[in-house]
């Protein structure tokens, strides 16, 4: 093999490793797959892919994320219809599980947060929903927290932010 041959071998070499050097930053973690299924979390620090067989299918946030979701209408006890705006605080816990327990879960956790809050609602009077927003904040979180651990998130703050009562019973 002559000298031009060696080098372009060399190339492809150095190429091929340097393709394959990941770096994960700080907070963060990339889901490893190996010939389609998951194999391992790589955590913040310096990695190498094995070519061709590894690839990265998800990198996850391990920052704090804050959810803050439109306004949903809701049917107190009373048959009242109001607009509560709410807000999420959450964080991944679990990157596989994030990465495998539900399509979107970010979009899953609007969709629970607004019928857990429909149901945390519908069991009070117009009265006592104005009046409990810590126990309604705190009802919220604990079933939240619960039900999305499968998903590899941990919810760790949920606040109403506004709550709007129909305009008739806001003039009286």
């Amino acid at each position: 093999m002559n000298n031009s041959g060696l080098i372009i071998i060399l190339v492809i070499l150095l190429w091929l490793f340097l393709a394959n050097v990941r770096i994960v930053p700080q907070a963060q973690a990339y889901v490893i797959d190996t010939l389609g299924k998951y194999t391992v979390t790589w955590q913040a620090g310096l990695h190498f892919k094995i070519p061709f067989v590894q690839r990265i299918s998800q990198k996850v946030s391990l920052k704090e994320i804050c959810c803050d979701f439109k306004p949903q209408p809701v049917i107190t006890k009373d048959n009242v219809t109001m607009m509560i705006d709410s807000v999420v605080f959450c964080k991944v816990f679990d990157p596989k599980l994030y990465a495998y327990g539900v399509v979107q879960p970010l979009m899953a956790l609007e969709n629970l947060s607004a019928t857990t809050l429909r149901s945390i609602i519908g069991d009070m009077e117009l009265d006592e929903t104005l009046t409990s927003r810590e126990i309604i904040n705190q009802k919220l979180l604990v079933i939240l927290d619960k039900l999305t651990d499968p998903w590899g998130i941990k919810v760790t703050t949920v606040e109403i932010k506004n709550i709007q009562p129909p305009q008739e019973i806001e003039e009286v």
